[in-house]
C-alpha cells in the first residue's frame, strides 16, 4: 500500500506528460486519489505501533542497498502534509496559462512522488535517491517557468543543494561501511555506536545538507531569490513541502544516528538558527516586495523550528513536527495571496497597494486569517507549534528562547504592516477594480483556513499521531530502547 502511495504520482506524471490534452485534470485526479490513500493509511495507522506498512526487497544486494519504505507518526504527518497541499497547489495553478502544460503538471507529480519517498525511506541510499529526485523537477520548474533572472538564480539554488547532498552521500557511505552487514538500513544505522570524534564529522556532513535545504543561516542565500523568481506553484512546493525535507532529515537521520556529534555541536546549530530568526525578521521588515517579504519570514519561522528540534526534548520535537505542518499550510496560503495580488494589480510592491478590503472583503478576510496564523495568534495553528518550540527551547536555554521568541514580535510587525499597506487605507491605482475571490480561489483558500482553525483549536489528533514516535525517537537518540517495528 505504501509503495502505491509513493509511485502513483510518478505513474500519473508519465501519463500526463504524454497525454494529448487534459494534463491538469489528470494531475488533479491523481493527487486527490493519492490524498485519499494517505488518509486511509492514517485511519488504520496505530500510533503506538512504530514503523508500519513496511515494504522491502533487495535492490542492489552487492552494495547492501534495499528498497525499504515505512511510516511512523512523524513521517505519516509529513506524507499527509504533502498529499494535502499538492492538490491545492495544482488547483491554484489552474487560473494561469503555462507553456507546455503537460511537462509542468508532470513535474509537479514527479516531485510529489519523490517527496513522499523521502518521508517514507528506511534505507539510506533510497533516501538519497528520493532526495535527489525531488531536486530535478523543482529545478526544471524554476528554470523553465521562472522570472527574467531565472538561469542565474536556479543555477545557484542547484549548486547549493547539490553540494549539501554530496556531503550527505559521503556520510551515508561511511555509515554503511561501519554496519555489520554493510547495509544502508536505518535500523542498523541506529544501532551503531561510533566514536564521538567520528560522529562530529558526520554531524557536519549531514547538517550542512539539511541546513541548506531548510535553509538555516548562513546557508540561506539561495532562498529569497529562488522563492521570488520561481512561478508561484514552484514557490509553494519549495516553501510548503520541500524545505520540510531538511527538518525531517535532522529528526530521522541526524539526531538518532550521530547523537554524540549532535551533543557536541547542537549549541552551534541552535545559535545559527536563532541568528537566522532575528536576521531574517529584520530584513523582512524592510522589504517592499510582498513575495520577498514572505520568503524572509519563512527563513525566520524555519529557524525557530530548527532551534526547537535541536533542543531534543519532547516539547521541542513535538513542536517542530506540528509547526512543519502549520508552516506548510500558512506559507502556501500567503504565497497564494501574493499571486492573487500580482494577478489583479500587476505589482507586488507594497507602496503601490492599498484599500483592497473596500472592494474585496472576502479576500481581505481570508488574507487576515492566514496572516494572523503566520504570526502565531492563539487559536490558530501557528500558535500551537511555536508555543511548544519556545517551551522546548526554554528548557534548553532561557536566553536563547527569549531571543527566538522575537520571531513572534517581529513577525507581527512586518506582517501587520504588510496587511495594513495592502488591505487598509485608500485604494491606489487598480485597487479600485480589485475583484473579490472567485469560486476556484475559494476552493484553494477554504481548506487552508479549515486546517488553520482545526490545528489551532484541537491539535490533539495530530499530536496523538506523533507522540509515541517522538518518544521512540528519543529512546533511539539515548540508545535506551529499541525502535519499534511492525511488519
Amino acid at each position: 500500500m505504501l509503495s502505491i502511495l509513493v509511485f502513483l504520482p510518478l505513474v500519473a506524471a508519465l501519463i500526463a506528460a504524454f497525454a494529448k490534452n487534459g494534463a491538469k485534470q489528470i494531475a488533479m485526479i491523481a493527487s486527490l486519489v493519492t490524498f485519499a490513500l494517505s488518509v486511509f493509511i492514517a485511519i488504520v495507522f496505530v500510533p503506538e505501533g512504530g514503523f508500519q506498512f513496511i515494504d522491502k526487497f533487495q535492490w542492489i544486494p552487492s552494495l547492501g542497498v534495499q528498497y525499504k519504505v515505512g511510516v511512523d507518526g512523524i513521517s505519516l504527518l509529513m506524507v499527509l502534509l504533502t498529499t494535502f497541499l499538492v492538490p491545492i497547489i495544482l488547483l491554484s495553478s489552474f487560473s494561469q496559462r503555462y507553456s507546455n502544460p503537460r511537462l509542468f503538471y508532470a513535474l509537479i507529480l514527479m516531485m510529489q512522488s519523490a517527496l513522499i519517498g523521502v518521508f517514507c525511506a528506511m534505507d539510506g541510499f533510497l533516501f538519497y535517491v528520493f532526495w535527489e529526485l525531488a531536486l530535478i523537477p523543482i529545478y526544471l520548474i524554476c528554470l523553465l517557468w521562472g522570472g527574467k533572472d531565472r538561469i542565474r538564480i536556479t543555477l545557484k539554488f542547484f549548486i547549493y543543494t547539490l553540494f549539501g547532498s554530496l556531503l550527505m552521500l559521503v556520510a551515508l557511505i561511511y555509515l554503511r561501511m561501519q554496519t555489520a552487514s554493510h547495509s544502508f538500513d536505518l535500523e542498523e544505522f541506529y544501532a551503531l555506536n561510533l566514536p564521538a570524534s567520528i560522529q562530529g564529522w558526520l554531524f557536519w556532513a549531514f547538517f550542512l545538507a539539511f541546513a541548506i535545504k531548510m535553509p538555516v543561516f548562513p546557508f540561506h542565500t539561495w532562498q529569497p531569490d529562488t522563492y521570488t523568481d520561481a512561478p508561484t506553484p514552484g514557490t509553494m512546493l519549495l516553501s510548503g513541502i520541500m524545505l520540510k525535507m531538511g527538518v525531517y532529515g535532522v529528526i530521522r537521520w541526524l539526531l538518532p544516528v550521530v547523537p554524540a556529534g549532535v551533543e557536541e555541536w547542537r549549541n552551534v546549530a541552535i545559535v545559527l538558527s536563532v541568528i537566522g530568526i532575528v536576521y531574517a525578521s529584520l530584513i523582512a521588515m524592510v522589504q517592499k516586495d510582498v513575495k520577498r517579504l514572505i520568503a524572509y519570514s519563512s527563513i525566520a519561522h524555519v529557524g525557530l523550528i530548527s532551534a526547537g528540534v535541536f533542543a531534543m526534548n519532547t516539547q521541542g520535537l513535538q513542536g517542530g513536527v506540528i509547526q512543519m505542518v502549520s508552516h506548510g499550510i500558512n506559507v502556501v496560503g500567503l504565497f497564494f495571496i501574493a499571486e492573487l495580488i500580482f494577478a489583479r494589480m500587476h505589482t507586488r510592491q507594497l507602496d503601490e497597494l492599498g484599500g483592497i478590503r473596500l472592494h474585496a472583503p472576502q479576500f481581505a478576510t481570508a488574507f487576515m486569517i492566514i496572516m494572523l496564523a503566520s504570526i502565531a495568534l492563539p487559536l490558530t495553528n501557528g500558535f500551537v507549534g511555536e508555543f511548544l518550540l519556545i517551551n522546548g527551547l526554554f528548557q534548553y536555554d532561557g536566553i536563547l528562547a527569549a531571543v527566538a521568541g522575537l520571531t513572534i514580535i517581529l513577525g507581527a510587525v512586518y506582517m501587520l504592516t504588510a496587511y495594513q499597506k495592502i488591505a487598509l487605507g485608500t485604494p491606489e491605482g487598480n485597487a479600485r477594480h480589485f475583484a473579490d475571490l472567485t469560486g476556484n480561489e475559494k476552493l484553494v483558500i477554504l481548506p487552508l483556513i479549515i486546517m488553520i482553525f482545526w490545528i489551532g483549536l484541537y491539535p490533539k489528533p495530530f499530536m496523538d499521531i506523533t507522540g509515541p514516535s517522538i518518544e521512540a525517537l528519543q529512546h533511539a537518540i539515548h540508545r535506551t530502547a529499541p525502535i519499534l517495528i511492525i511488519k
